[in-house]
């Protein structure tokens, strides 16, 4: 098995799969799911018989890298950034161009993008950017975003198979703009089924705050196993 760390335009990143991987699996992280990668490449490897690469790379300053506009805070004093476009030009320009050289079985492997959080909105976000990606997982994603409502309902999605998921009590919250996130994600699979996207919208149990490492690894079981049956 894989477990190399390395420096890409200062960006920290980690490799954690098999050599020849038949499939790429690329996830911005922060720290703290950093230290989960080990495990949830495990639970991949049990339920996925092809060679897979997870490729991970650190997001230091979460709410500026991965926001595709700027936004006023919605918790705290951090406002939200523009910074999802160069984040999608090291992921597409340098980290997957790096990773499929490197530890790939084929140069057309395919490339899935995924994420937690604020980094689900930015893979669901980057599949409305390019056609790179073979599918997309928006984990939990962030779609209580200001405006992204508006963003979505405008404009069509360039990957073919995009998985959703939300924990059931994360639309339960004093927030009123971050309690918009259960309406927001049912309007999101509407949109993606209306535009003939091969889709899920998985409910999980619990909060926001609940086994992301677990919420992540099913997420590229299911965009893996989508795109073995394609």
């Amino acid at each position: 098995m894989i477990n190399e760390k390395f420096l890409l335009e200062d960006k920290q990143c980690v490799i954690h799969g098999s050599s020849d991987a038949e499939y790429i699996l690329i996830q911005p992280v922060n720290e703290h799911e950093m230290a989960q990668l080990e495990k949830k490449v495990s639970m991949i490897g049990d339920r996925v018989t092809e060679p897979v690469v997870l490729a991970a790379f650190l997001v230091r300053d979460w709410n500026r890298e991965l926001s595709p506009w700027e936004a006023p805070s919605v918790f705290g004093t951090e406002g939200f950034g523009t910074g999802a476009a160069g984040t999608l030009r090291f992921v597409q320009e340098s980290f997957v161009p790096f990773v499929v050289k490197h530890y790939a079985a084929a140069s057309d492997v395919p490339v899935v993008l995924g994420g937690y959080s604020l980094a689900g909105l930015f893979s669901l976000w980057s599949a409305y950017q390019t056609d790179l990606f073979a599918a997309v997982a928006a984990v939990s994603p962030s779609v209580w975003f200001p405006k992204w409502d508006e963003y979505a309902g405008k404009h069509a999605v360039q990957t073919e198979r995009i998985y959703l998921s939300l924990g059931k009590r994360e639309e339960k919250t004093r927030n009123q703009v971050m309690a918009a996130v259960g309406d927001r994600i049912r309007e999101q699979y509407k949109q993606l089924q209306e535009q003939g996207i091969q889709t899920t919208l998985e409910w999980n149990e619990g909060n926001h705050f609940q086994e992301s490492d677990v919420r992540c690894a099913k997420a590229f079981i299911w965009c893996v196993r989508n795109l073995e049956r394609s």
